[in-house]
């Protein structure tokens, strides 16, 4: 392989769920187009996939069944395996892994040590959801709108436990700061980089006292963030986090207080409930004005983020637009002073009726006269200014905060990779030593399996041990890591998935340690990517890892490919969800059967609930696996939502069958002799028309091809309506127009450009080609053995049939009138949309730097009164409408 371009093209890998979804088709298609294409351009391509393996979903399926869960993964994984080979994806399944494996999960307890000896991984007090039912800590996303377990149905609590925790925010900066590699040089998408960043959340701005009081007089200092001192003036409240310590500590003391923090988990993210404490806060600019100032409501709602700044934030409804959906709901009648303006500052500005305030101004601009000395201010000299007068009485300070906190990564639960840690009663809490490791899952047996909680905990074999240091009798840690762990780093272990020592080997410091192509879901865009990079800068940190650009990012592009939604159906009246067999599809429009009323027909994410899912198995049976990938890049382009109407694939089935007549008619027309291969063999100075026609056709087509594969992935739909305009044109030329030559360099080459897409039919088209024009005792070659039709014509080529065809005489007409012609230059075959709007504009402009359309579009008539201009057959006429 030396001087070979090596390349890594990786999809997300799957949970084994048991069966694919249209989701997994559409990523694995994706990745598996490009990888086939790569190999054709020569480079040496690793393609690998494998599984997400542990997680909740499959104990909890284990426990309904009574099974252990390495049984039901392995079933599913099989399962799914045979799946993705049925969709002609071609992985590198020599690389193959599974997370639940001992022989990876030994190297992602491995990495925890190491973070565990960086002060990286350590344990600590969280407030999480907890399902007293199954037993268990649940993330946000398990828990539903009224704040039940996605499973058990029981009321979610919020408690606090000892937790496992990966320190990320030592990372705060690289993560945040690399952002621009990733944006400028790597190709990631700008929505995602954004997410990226609104997720570490780096604000720069003050942090401002203001005192708390108690119906007894006591008083508390509470520290509130904020990035725009400027408003301070118009604070009308102060709001607290649930879980703020003045909260917690009057909860057994204020009547519903506490009802209300037990619902946290069932709130809204935009939810504008709140509870109104007994309390009061004063203005701290009280104290550098010299006047009294009311006192203000505190309030605690769960708007407000425990990690966000000290958990208390200033409520400023005129300039903020959470504050000000808040305010309204607590005080509908109350006064909203509007303290920053964007006009005039010497204009008079009064309170305000809430009412009469429709959205808040967030911009920066002048203050207001309500703001004393500091009015007609700027914003940013007014912000410095109050933030310099209050340091000096020691109530505010310049500051910065950031949103992202530290993972947690505890899981009570038995299905996920056990961590490391041994806990004595002597020594405290040890790391498993290096050489014991994989600390393996017990098995389960039949009096456990099938239980709620963590199995872990009732194992005694397993969680009773002896400590590495003194010898004493000791604990294993049962907490097992969060999923996210494993996907953090799996696309290393591809690189050398059977080395048993080292979790990369040498091959990640080669110029292959991290992904050149990175495909999946954009729902990903945060939390997977977020802890991918932190984990791979971490191991770069240690030395580990290297992909040789001075930037320790783990995926150079990434394309986020949009989701697949399925056509929905429901009830007008009731907003059920209706099955196929209740819907009549005779007449223009669909009915329900049992009312005859029109349904409602929407698109959104398939759901079993929504009876809106599709089978991919089933569709790969109806209408085969190549007809299903080109369709899934057809239908959208790769960053949108894709809207499954399997009604559209007919389009693709007419289009093979195109092909497939091409191939017939150039097989029967060759008379077992071979025909010439390329381009070099062809007299292209004494073409007919038809063989130069067609031939620039694929020449432009494969030019086009080769920058969407390459750099336009997002527009691979446009690739295949490129292949069907080409395949329109040899269709319509018809192979006995054109030399034997000629009709075998386009065709073959537009079989070659089709094969990443469809690879089983390029293939059989390939070989009956090839049979049919081979000597005797020849067998045809792979598609994928030859090379990429990358140049059909060589430049001095292609000049001589451009050449051919520089002039074409175009009838000028005004108002349908022929006044004169001129000769303009003729189009491009295959020429894109763009390309095509270019060219009419040329015409246009070569029409009126003519002397006569000087004189009929100048003189005789007014220009800027045109009403259209008409471009009639590529530019053959040109009417002009006056």
């Amino acid at each position: 392989m030396q001087g070979q371009q090596s390349s890594y093209v990786l999809p997300m890998f799957a949970y084994p769920s048991g069966s694919l979804h249209m989701g997994h088709l559409r990523v694995y298609t994706i990745s598996d187009v490009l990888a086939r294409y790569r190999r054709m351009k020569g480079e040496h391509v690793l393609h690998p996939t494998g599984w997400d393996a542990f997680g909740l979903p499959a104990e909890n399926a284990a426990i309904e069944r009574g099974i252990d869960p390495a049984v039901w993964t392995q079933e599913n994984i099989t399962k799914m395996k045979a799946q993705l080979k049925s969709m002609n994806t071609q992985f590198d399944w020599d690389a193959e892994i599974s997370t639940c494996s001992p022989s990876f999960y030994k190297h992602t307890q491995s990495i925890f040590l190491r973070l565990y000896q960086r002060g990286l991984a350590y344990q600590a007090e969280a407030l999480v959801n907890y399902d007293p039912v199954d037993k268990t800590v649940l993330a946000n996303e398990q828990v539903d709108s009224n704040g039940r377990s996605w499973r058990s149905g029981a009321l979610v609590q919020q408690i606090t436990l000892r937790q496992w925790f990966f320190r990320i925010t030592a990372f705060k900066e690289a993560l945040l700061e690399d952002l621009w590699y990733l944006s400028e040089v790597g190709e990631w998408p700008d929505r995602v980089v954004t997410q990226q960043r609104n997720w570490i959340g780096r604000s720069v701005g003050a942090r401002i006292q203001f005192t708390l009081a108690d119906r007894e007089g006591q008083s508390t200092p509470v520290r509130v963030f904020t990035t725009r001192p400027d408003t301070l003036f118009g604070v009308k409240f102060i709001t607290l986090s649930m879980t703020h310590p003045l909260v917690k500590q009057l909860a057994p003391t204020t009547p519903g207080l506490q009802e209300f923090l037990d619902r946290r988990a069932s709130f809204a993210p935009d939810s504008k409930e709140g509870f109104e404490l007994p309390l009061s806060a004063i203005n701290p600019l009280s104290e550098i004005t010299g006047t009294s100032s009311d006192m203000l409501p505190v309030f605690t709602a769960p708007y407000v983020l425990e990690n966000y700044g000290e958990g208390a934030v200033m409520g400023v409804p005129a300039h903020d637009s959470r504050d000000l959906g808040f305010w309204k709901t607590q005080r509908k009648l109350a006064p909203v002073p509007i303290v920053v303006t964007p006009t005039n500052p010497k204009e008079r500005h009064t309170n305000l009726h809430i009412a009469d305030l429709p959205s808040a101004y967030t911009g920066h601009g002048a203050l207001t006269e309500l703001c004393g000395h500091y009015s007609g201010l700027l914003s940013e000299e007014a912000g410095a200014r109050i933030i310099q007068d209050l340091n000096k009485k020691g109530l505010a300070e310049p500051f910065e905060t950031w949103k992202l906190r530290d993972w947690l990564i505890s899981r009570q639960r038995y299905w996920g990779t056990p961590i490391p840690i041994i806990h004595c009663s002597s020594c405290g809490t040890v790391s498993v030593p290096e050489k014991d490791l994989p600390v393996e899952l017990p098995k389960l047996d039949s009096s456990i399996r099938g239980q709620t909680g963590n199995p872990l905990d009732k194992i005694d074999d397993w969680v009773n041990c002896q400590c590495p240091k003194c010898s004493g009798p000791a604990k294993r840690e049962t907490d097992t890591m969060d999923t996210f762990v494993d996907s953090s780093w799996y696309f290393m272990r591809f690189l050398d998935s059977s080395n048993e020592v080292e979790p990369f080997s040498s091959k990640s410091t080669e110029g292959m340690g991290s992904v050149d192509l990175y495909v999946g879901g954009v729902e990903h865009a945060i939390l997977h990517l977020l802890y991918a990079r932190f984990i791979y800068k971490f191991l770069n940190s240690e030395g580990l890892v290297s992909n040789g650009e001075g930037y320790a990012e783990p995926f150079r592009r990434l394309i986020a490919q949009g989701m697949v939604h399925g056509k929905t159906v429901s009830d007008p009246d009731t907003g059920r969800f209706l099955l196929p067999h209740e819907i009549e599809l005779g007449g223009d429009l669909p009915t329900i059967k049992a009312t005859g009323k029109p349904p409602n027909v929407t698109w959104e994410k398939m759901s079993k609930s929504k009876y809106n899912g599709v089978d991919p198995s089933t569709c790969i049976e109806k209408y085969g696996a190549d007809a299903l990938r080109a369709h899934i890049l057809f239908a959208a382009p790769v960053s949108e939502v894709l809207q499954w109407d399997e009604e559209k694939i007919v389009g693709i089935q007419r289009w093979f069958g195109r092909v497939h007549r091409l191939v017939n008619d150039l097989a029967a027309s060759s008379g077992g002799l071979v025909s010439a291969s390329s381009t070099s063999e062809v007299d292209v100075g004494n073409l007919s028309e038809a063989d130069a026609t067609v031939l620039l056709h694929a020449h432009c087509t494969s030019k086009t091809i080769t920058e969407t594969f390459s750099e336009n992935v997002y527009s691979l739909n446009t690739a295949i309506s490129d292949l069907i305009k080409l395949t329109n044109a040899l269709h319509e030329s018809g192979v006995q127009s054109l030399s034997p030559p000629t009709a075998h360099i386009t065709i073959t080459a537009l079989l070659k450009m089709m094969a990443p897409v469809a690879p089983a039919f390029a293939e059989e088209c390939w070989e009956r080609i090839n049979l049919c024009t081979s000597t005797e005792g020849r067998t045809a070659e792979s598609i994928f053995s030859t090379s990429w039709p990358s140049d059909i014509l060589s430049d001095e080529q292609e000049e001589t049939l451009r050449s051919r065809r520089q002039a074409m005489v175009c009838a000028v007409q005004i108002n349908g009138k022929l006044r004169f012609t001129i000769n303009v230059r003729p189009p491009t075959t295959g020429e894109s949309e763009d390309n095509k709007a270019k060219r009419e504009a040329e015409i246009i402009n070569a029409i009126r730097a003519t002397a006569e359309g000087r004189l009929w579009l100048t003189e005789k008539n007014d220009w800027e009164k045109r009403k259209r201009v008409v471009v009639v057959r590529d530019g053959k006429v040109v009417n002009f409408v006056f």
